[in-house]
């Protein structure tokens, strides 16, 4: 697990980054790692690019920290997570400093990146949502490194995942409201209602049949630490005691009522089917107490297990064809890695021939200079900047010119419609090996479920009238052969 949190610096930029890089903190410098600037000189090179964009605001730079669980991951790991978070937050457009502290028992990443980006003189918008972006970013890498996820709790605001939740109209409270009106749906008295609600996990208070003990029915989901009334204010009019009375009541009056709301679970269910192509499981309450129910739904269930036998000739193939697209989805990512890879030099050189070119008058001013002390305590930041800049390109083996700024422009340009090419055919291709990987899930786990000697003909008769017929052909083949 990892937990995040950030805040801007508005001053003392070279101060917050030898903090980060104390060499007692972390293995002498050891994991201490950069990109477009020198951890030494870091508050000269951010200042310089500040001074390139027209923002007002007070932010020199951020101050990201990544913490992590004692005992989950080792210092090395921890650093090149901090590499990975930074560049895919930054996207090789703002210079960083990345220091991984190694003098507590638990590891912890220090990213501290300038507030103005290198490459379009704008400004880092810090907001809820490039926090919600950094968790996300943050969750994504401890998933790809085998670390748990584990939800802040107790601070201000949601964590990312109930925000999602949220965006996608699936909240906890809408969760609360679909586990009342599906007790409601079966149940055939209020009395009923309470113990169906009950069984779900949830705590309830005020259930009193004639409310004379609380004002309002409150109820605590599971794992929940607060109730919640059933009020309009909270839930909405239908969750009221007693409008919860009168639903159950209004389906005890009719039979109608309640074969309209089976007609209703097993349209929205089959709904559901068609979207994920999943098994339903019906080891659940509302199938156990709906015999027609259950039966339609196992029905489904050959039906989609059919549909995904129909991928493969057997299980065989299907497992080849399965490895085969995971061969495929791995290559692809390589292959994106290592653009990203060129695409984050590449910056990096864009950034140094850039200082480069915005500092050289000022150092050949200096070498013609006659009072080259005063003029020194006048630009001492500026041939600073210069002098690292024309290092670092010495140091890669790059002439600073202009028409070496042009090509590598050009280069990047390239680099990026292929970095977006090979994103898109990425995330096309990990959605494919998803759902072949649902198919294949279907049918074992339909298998073992169903362990009836029959089940291979039942599949049969649920297939596609062009698979079965493919087989006659194939069957019939075999017997001219065999005479």
């Amino acid at each position: 697990m990892a937990y995040t949190r950030i805040h801007a610096i508005k001053s003392t930029v070279q101060k917050s980054v030898d903090y980060i890089c104390d060499p007692d903190k972390t293995l002498d410098g050891l994991f201490v790692s950069s990109f477009s600037c020198t951890p030494g000189f870091a508050g000269a090179e951010f200042k310089s690019a500040l001074s390139n964009t027209n923002s007002f605001d007070e932010n020199k730079a951020y101050h990201l920290i990544q913490s992590f669980a004692p005992g989950e991951v080792s210092y090395e790991e921890a650093h090149r997570i901090g590499i990975e978070l930074a560049d895919r937050l930054l996207n090789g457009n703002f210079s960083y400093v990345v220091a991984t502290h190694t003098d507590r028992d638990h590891p912890h990443n220090h990213i501290i990146f300038c507030a103005a980006s290198n490459t379009e003189n704008v400004k880092f918008n810090s907001c809820k949502r490039s926090y919600y972006e950094i968790r996300h970013i943050s969750d994504e890498l401890c998933r790809e490194h085998n670390l748990s996820i584990i939800q802040p709790s107790g601070r201000r605001g949601k964590s990312y995942k109930e925000w999602m939740e949220s965006k996608r109209g699936n909240s906890w409270k809408d969760k609360m409201r679909k586990d009342i009106d599906e007790a409601v749906s079966i149940a055939v008295t209020y009395e009923e209602f309470l113990k169906i609600i009950k069984e779900k996990g949830y705590d309830v208070k005020g259930d009193n049949l004639f409310g004379e003990n609380l004002k309002y029915i409150s109820f605590r989901a599971p794992g929940q630490q607060r109730f919640v009334r059933g009020s309009v204010r909270s839930l909405g009019e239908k969750y009221t005691r007693d409008e919860i009375k009168n639903r159950i009541k209004a389906r005890e009056i009719s039979p109608l009522p309640k074969t309209r709301s089976l007609r209703k679970r097993e349209q929205d269910i089959s709904k559901k089917v068609r979207q994920s192509a999943k098994l339903i499981d019906t080891s659940g309450e509302k199938f156990q107490n709906a015999p027609g129910l259950k039966h339609w739904a196992e029905l489904q269930n050959l039906k989609v297990a059919a549909s995904s036998y129909a991928e493969a000739g057997n299980l065989k193939e299907f497992r080849k064809k399965i490895e085969a697209k995971q061969d495929e989805v791995r290559s692809i990512k390589e292959e994106l890695k290592a653009t990203e890879q060129q695409l984050k030099e590449l910056k990096e050189v864009q950034y140094y021939l850039t200082q480069y070119k915005n500092t050289v008058k000022i150092k050949t001013g200096y070498d013609e200079a006659k009072d080259k002390e005063a003029f020194l305590q006048a630009y001492e930041e500026e041939l600073g900047v210069f002098d690292n800049a024309d290092f670092k390109l010495r140091e890669l083996g790059i002439r600073p010119n202009i028409r070496e700024l042009n090509q590598v422009k050009k280069d990047i340009e390239s680099l990026t419609i292929k970095e977006s090419d090979l994103s898109g055919k990425y995330d096309n291709t990990r959605k494919s090996l998803k759902d072949l990987e649902q198919k294949y899930a279907n049918i074992t786990q339909y298998l073992g479920i169903d362990k009836s000697k029959d089940m291979n003909k039942n599949i049969a008769k649920a297939m596609p009238k062009e698979e079965n017929n493919s087989d006659r052909k194939k069957s019939e083949n075999k017997d001219k052969g065999a005479r």
